[in-house]
């Protein structure tokens, strides 16, 4: 063998997958301890936050629907620092351009060549705010990076960094220059989470935690330790009696009456499709692993049931 080769073998740095069985105890402390330092600067939506860590450990992205000020964005930016990722916001506008997200060729007079300058998108974790305010090429022009972890210009393909997780916002009470998100798009994201208004002691708590001088959290992940948390994700269990009932869940939607749900027959128009069947074991594993098990239960797939099919459901005018 060349010793140039093995040399050059012996100094690569170390795949970051365990070779070992990865501890659910020892998992569900180290997701423990990044969530109290989330919740350190989020006062309530505990479970807006769950579903965000879900959404991260099963690479899937989230869709978070809620008036103006309920920390979306707080959120998101706390759970970048937590996480020791890289985080960049995108306000999305009717004037936005595909190439304000994904980046374009720029040339250079001084070399009389095209560099490409890459965009915002090209971060761990991505707030795409009010994404309904773009127009509709911005919109796919994003979730095709989400969809496909990479992106193509000028001849060049660019992976997107791992992990990946892209969050976008809507706003619910405007409906003036908006582009809402077609049936197709919106199946793309893993999860809808619909944000409420703080209780009374929660926005007490919220004054008095906000107004004089802000917590800040620390960073007790890595990256890496995002990647193996993914790989632990994966690795849990999944029984077959367990598949049965989520795709039963999803069938369900499609055919209401074979299942016993003739009433409300008339007011689906089109149910979920097999990606949504895929969202929610994927969604099961990550709460599994969140509460510390390596094996998911029914009630995983029950507990991420609405946030994954809320929005993949075409509901019919009766319904309106």
């Amino acid at each position: 063998m060349d010793p140039d080769t093995d040399a050059a073998a012996a100094t690569d740095p170390a795949p970051t997958a365990p070779d070992a069985p990865v501890d659910p105890a020892e998992t569900a402390r180290l997701l423990e301890t990044a969530l109290f330092e989330v919740k350190k600067v989020i006062v309530g939506q505990e479970r807006a936050l769950e579903r965000l860590v879900v959404c991260l450990l099963a690479r899937g992205h989230c869709l978070l629907e809620g008036v103006p000020g309920l920390a979306k964005t707080l959120a998101m930016e706390t759970l970048a620092t937590v996480s020791g990722c890289t985080y960049t916001r995108l306000q999305f506008t009717p004037d936005l351009l595909p190439a304000d997200i994904v980046g374009t060729r720029i040339y250079r007079a001084s070399s009389e060549e095209f560099d490409v300058e890459l965009g915002p998108i090209f971060a761990n974790f991505v707030l795409a705010d009010e994404v309904n305010r773009a127009p509709a090429k911005v919109q796919s022009a994003l979730l095709e990076v989400m969809a496909e972890r990479h992106v193509s210009i000028g001849g060049q393909t660019f992976p997107a960094p791992d992990p990946f997780l892209v969050l976008a916002t809507q706003n619910p009470i405007e409906s003036e220059g908006v582009y809402p998100l077609p049936e197709a798009q919106r199946d793309r994201f893993l999860m809808k989470v619909v944000l409420g208004y703080p209780t009374p002691a929660e926005e007490v708590e919220i004054v008095y935690r906000m107004s004089v001088s802000p917590p800040e959290p620390s960073a007790v992940l890595t990256p890496d330790d995002v990647l193996r948390l993914q790989q632990a994700a994966d690795a849990v269990y999944v029984d077959r009696a367990v598949v049965d009932y989520a795709v039963s869940l999803v069938l369900a939607t499609r055919d209401p009456a074979v299942h016993g749900l003739a009433d409300i027959s008339e007011l689906i128009a089109y149910g979920a499709s097999p990606r949504a069947s895929l969202g929610l074991l994927a969604g099961a594993r990550a709460l599994a692993l969140l509460r510390g098990r390596s094996y998911a239960l029914p009630q995983d797939v029950y507990d991420v049931a609405p946030d994954v099919l809320r929005h993949r459901l075409v509901l019919s005018y009766e319904a309106l």
